[in-house]
C-alpha cells in the first residue's frame, strides 16, 4: 500500500462533498486563558451528521467501489465511529454492510448503525477481537472486507477536515490531533506537511491504550494493554500502514490519562458548549499538558466525534464535582 497523496485527498474532498458537512472552525478565548496560546480553534468534527470525522473516510471509500463489490456487501469491525461511516456509505451507495462491535459498544452507535441499515454484531470483549472475527467471516461469506486502517483511500478522506482547516487558517501553527488507530492523525499530517512543513502535528493517545504511541517510539507496529474508555482511541495493536505514516510526519505524540480526558469533557461544555467524547477530548486533555511548548502559537484542537455515552458524561461529571 501507498500512503495518500495532497492529490488524493484533494480528489476526496471533491468525490465527498455532496455528503459531509464542512465543519466550523470556531476560536475560543477561555480555551487561550487556559492552555496560554496565541489562539485556540477547535475543528468541530462533532458536527458532522454523524458526530464523527470519520464518515469522511467511508464515503471517499464506498464511492470508489466496483458495483461488483457493493453487490457483495461490506463488512467491518469498529469501536462505534468507523461502523458508523461503513454503514451510512453503505446506504448511500446501495450496499449491505456487516459491522462486527465488541460486547460493551457504545449503544448509541451502535442504534445509529442499525437505523442506518447495518447487520450488526456484537463480538468480543474488544475491538481486536472483533476484527479478527469479522475477517474470518468475511472470507465464509464473501464480503467485501473493509480494514479500519489499512485503507489508504480511507486516510484521504478524512485529510479533507484538515484541507478545511487551512483553508481557513492558513497560519495554522500547530493542529493537536486525537490517535486510536491513526487514520485521523495520518490525514493531517499528509496534508499539513505537504501544503506547510512547518505546521506542528502533535498525536494524542490513551495512556491505557498506547499502542500506536510505543510503535511510533520504537519504528514498529506494537500491541499493548488497552484499557480506556475513550472508544475512538481504544486499539490494542497499531498497524504498520498508519504507523510509517506517523513515523515520518508526526512531530510529537503524546499520553493522556483517563481523568485528563473526563476533565476535558468538562472543560469542553464549559468553555465551548460542546458534548464531546473522550477521544474528541483527547485533543484539549493534550494540549493542556504541553502548555508551554503551545505560548504564543496558533492552535487547532482536532474535535473528532461528540458521541459520548450518559454513563461516561455522568462519570466525567462526577468527577468534576
Amino acid at each position: 500500500m501507498q500512503a495518500p497523496t495532497l492529490h488524493d485527498v484533494i480528489q476526496a474532498k471533491n468525490r465527498i462533498a455532496g455528503y459531509v458537512t464542512r465543519t466550523p472552525l470556531h476560536r475560543y478565548i477561555g480555551l487561550e486563558k487556559l492552555i496560554g496560546a496565541d489562539e485556540v480553534y477547535v475543528k468541530h468534527e462533532n458536527h458532522q451528521r454523524l458526530g464523527a470525522f470519520k464518515m469522511r473516510g467511508g464515503i471517499n471509500l464506498l464511492a470508489q467501489m466496483s458495483s461488483a463489490e457493493l453487490e457483495r456487501g461490506v463488512s467491518t469491525a469498529s469501536s462505534g465511529n468507523h461502523g458508523q461511516s461503513i454503514a451510512y456509505a453503505a446506504s448511500v451507495f446501495g450496499s449491505k454492510a456487516y459491522i462486527a462491535v465488541p460486547e460493551n459498544a457504545n449503544p448509541g452507535k451502535v442504534a445509529s448503525m442499525r437505523n442506518l441499515g447495518a447487520e450488526v454484531i456484537h463480538h468480543g470483549a474488544f475491538f481486536d477481537e472483533s476484527k479478527d472475527y469479522i475477517e474470518r467471516l468475511s472470507k465464509e461469506e464473501g464480503y467485501r472486507y473493509i480494514h479500519p486502517i489499512n485503507e489508504p483511500r480511507l486516510f484521504a478522506g478524512v485529510g479533507t477536515y484538515t484541507l478545511e482547516i487551512i483553508e481557513d487558517l492558513p497560519d495554522v501553527d500547530v493542529i493537536v490531533v486525537p490517535v486510536g488507530g491513526g487514520s485521523g492523525a495520518g490525514g493531517t499530517c499528509i496534508v499539513a506537511k505537504s501544503l506547510n512543513p512547518d505546521i506542528q502535528v502533535i498525536g494524542v493517545q490513551a495512556e491505557q491504550a498506547p499502542a500506536a504511541y510505543l510503535s511510533w517510539r520504537r519504528g514498529e507496529a506494537l500491541e499493548a494493554p488497552m484499557k480506556t474508555a475513550a472508544e475512538g482511541l481504544a486499539t490494542g495493536a497499531a498497524y504498520d500502514f498508519a504507523v510509517g505514516i506517523l513515523r515520518k510526519h508526526l512531530d510529537d505524540f503524546i499520553l493522556v490519562t483517563e481523568e485528563e480526558m473526563n476533565a476535558a469533557i468538562v472543560t469542553h461544555l464549559e468553555q465551548t458548549h460542546n458534548l464531546v467524547e473522550h477521544a474528541g477530548a483527547a485533543s484539549l486533555a493534550g494540549a493542556l499538558k504541553i502548555r508551554d511548548h503551545l505560548e504564543g502559537k496558533k492552535v487547532v484542537l482536532i474535535c473528532s466525534g461528540g458521541n459520548l455515552s450518559i454513563e461516561h458524561l455522568k462519570v466525567a461529571l462526577a468527577q468534576a464535582t
